[in-house]
């Protein structure tokens, strides 16, 4: 399957936010949906991580669609089901629809092969090329090859993988994404991976990975390179597996839910509970941190940025809340 065929497939049905809806969500609203009410509502699905086909190829089209990915993980109310994305088309901005994917770690035991679920928070994804990057809190990274979108059997909501019938099972979801590659960190003084974005304005393109931490003291942020050829971590000089941070920083921010980049200027999302609105912070390294208090909605989370229109995204996680929205990021 494509990543086209999938968009097209959408069904599920979200809703355009309207300007004064966003406006009453953010400062300096600029677009968003809000997701079908089975989601927004739903206590088995929490989201967390968004990114769009602007970090996929720069035009911001991939295969002829303007699209949304967002990351839900289990709470493991109805049995722990790993992680979903929800591919949204967002080709035509009034009438988005989507589909969820589940993602899926395929392994060979007794030389039958199957896949299980990916048991992670996948607090931030970035999409880059033909790879979606979603962060393992404590391991590192694992990649996802969008070349191999698998359709399964939907008879079954309660299991996951090859059945003794032969089928393939995916708790229901007719797409599985298969991870390809998979990075973890080593050494002390591990990097806790809370959020990903893409940065296209470092040479090379880089990817920015932070930590979420209440109190803050200690979080960090940290860069790697990506190669645009081949879509992975820029490896050591003489290494086909190893890939060192180039640029890292502590930051000390508390509840940071995401970070992203842009020509030198930081901009970082920070959560305050489920009753308060989030913050957006600035900061240029050198400087001090300028927080912009209250201009982001209750549970706010990881980061993407559409270059095209200057927006600045995120989700939110919380029951009843739920959306997508960006604000104008130049108005910051």
């Amino acid at each position: 399957m494509t990543v086209q065929q999938v968009l097209d497939d959408g069904n599920r049905v979200a809703t355009r936010l309207t300007a004064s809806e966003g406006a009453a969500l953010v400062t300096n609203f600029a677009a968003g949906f809000r997701f079908e009410s089975g989601d927004v509502g739903t206590a088995e699905w929490m989201p967390q991580g968004i990114t769009t086909s602007s970090d996929a190829l720069d035009s911001g089209v991939y295969e002829d669609r303007k699209a949304v990915l967002v990351s839900w993980y289990s709470t493991a109310v109805d049995g722990e089901k790993g992680v979903r994305v929800s591919f949204v088309n967002r080709t035509d901005p009034a009438a988005p629809r989507y589909r969820h994917v589940l993602l899926v770690e395929p392994y060979t035991s007794g030389g039958v092969h199957s896949f299980r679920p990916i048991n992670v928070h996948a607090g931030g994804i970035a999409w880059y090329g033909h790879h979606l990057y979603v962060v393992d809190t404590n391991r590192g990274l694992r990649i996802f090859d969008l070349n191999h979108l698998w359709q399964t059997s939907t008879t079954s909501s309660t299991t996951c993988g090859r059945q003794s019938d032969g089928s393939y099972q995916a708790f229901g979801y007719k797409y599985v994404l298969p991870q390809s590659l998979a990075y973890d960190q080593v050494g002390t003084g591990g990097l806790v991976f809370s959020f990903i974005s893409l940065d296209r304005s470092t040479s090379p393109d880089s990817l920015l990975i932070g930590e979420y931490g209440n109190p803050g003291t200690g979080t960090r942020l940290a860069r790697w390179g990506v190669d645009y050829t081949d879509r992975e971590l820029v490896h050591d000089s003489g290494s086909t597996t190893d890939a060192t941070a180039s640029w890292a920083y502590r930051v000390d921010v508390t509840s940071m839910q995401g970070a992203l980049s842009l020509n030198g200027k930081y901009f970082l999302s920070t959560s305050d509970g489920d009753a308060n609105d989030g913050d957006l912070a600035t900061w240029t390294p050198g400087g001090s941190v300028v927080m912009h208090y209250d201009t982001l909605p209750i549970g706010c989370e990881d980061l993407t940025y559409r270059p095209s229109v200057d927006e600045l995204w995120t989700v939110t996680e919380y029951a009843g809340r739920r959306v997508a929205i960006s604000v104008k990021a130049g108005a910051f």
